[in-house]
């Protein structure tokens, strides 16, 4: 059986296992950064990478991804994570 779970990330669309990506949950309405990837609700994840990161701050990818708009503030906590890359 496979043990590593793989998630696309929403900046590459490239597969890789979960526990080298970031998750960012969808929890009653609200947005929050899931770094122990073990909060409830929907997820999308983004590589921990600064291209990628990057990437979906400008391009402000989690909105297709969650089909919503997402706060600023949330773009904001990606762009302090990309600071400490």
């Amino acid at each position: 059986m496979h043990n590593k779970q793989e998630r696309s990330c929403v900046a590459c669309r490239q597969k890789k296992p979960q526990t080298e990506m970031l998750r960012i949950a969808k929890i009653n309405g609200g947005f929050v950064l899931d770094e122990a990837q073990k909060l409830a609700g929907r997820g999308a994840y983004v590589c921990k990478t600064k291209s990628c990161l990057s990437l979906t701050i400008k391009k402000k990818q989690l909105n297709r991804a969650f089909k919503t708009n997402v706060p600023n503030e949330i773009y904001e906590k990606l762009g302090e994570y990309e600071q400490n890359c």
